[in-house]
């Protein structure tokens, strides 16, 4: 089941056309994944990383830009897991206004890494488990 997570933007997010800057979509996106962790696999992203060091970066990213953002909407995230592997996940991200209005889609491809070695690893069994709970209805 996909998560689904909201938060305003702020005037730092946007440029003088007063719209999201396009880098911020990927920094939200970012923030979304990290605190989807607790909801989908019952372990914050602090936890994950920097006891149990276990890391899940990008490798691959893509978005689309649909409509603009501008300084005190609301984004709405529906994330989900697409597909997962031994070692890869993908995450896919729709960005909606607080309308309803479709602003912002993209997925991202992690590796999951051990921390200490920066080298992949396959995924832990019940860390794997939860992700694949969080496909798309």
């Amino acid at each position: 089941m996909p998560v689904v997570l909201r938060r305003r933007i702020d005037w730092p997010m946007v440029d003088v056309a007063q719209v999201v800057y396009y880098p911020q979509y990927f920094d939200l996106a970012h923030r979304f994944f990290e605190e989807s962790w607790e909801e989908i696999c019952g372990i914050d992203y602090p936890t994950l990383t920097l006891e149990r060091k276990i890391g899940f970066p990008a490798v691959h990213t893509e978005g689309d830009h649909i409509a603009p953002l501008r300084y005190g909407d609301e984004i709405v995230c529906k994330l989900w897991v697409e597909d997962i592997g031994n070692k890869s996940c993908t995450w896919r991200y729709n960005f909606e206004n607080q309308h309803g209005l479709l602003v912002w889609k993209g997925h991202v491809v992690t590796v999951c890494v051990n921390l200490d070695n920066f080298e992949s690893m396959i995924i832990p069994i019940e860390i794997a488990e939860s992700l694949r709970a969080c496909q798309e209805d």
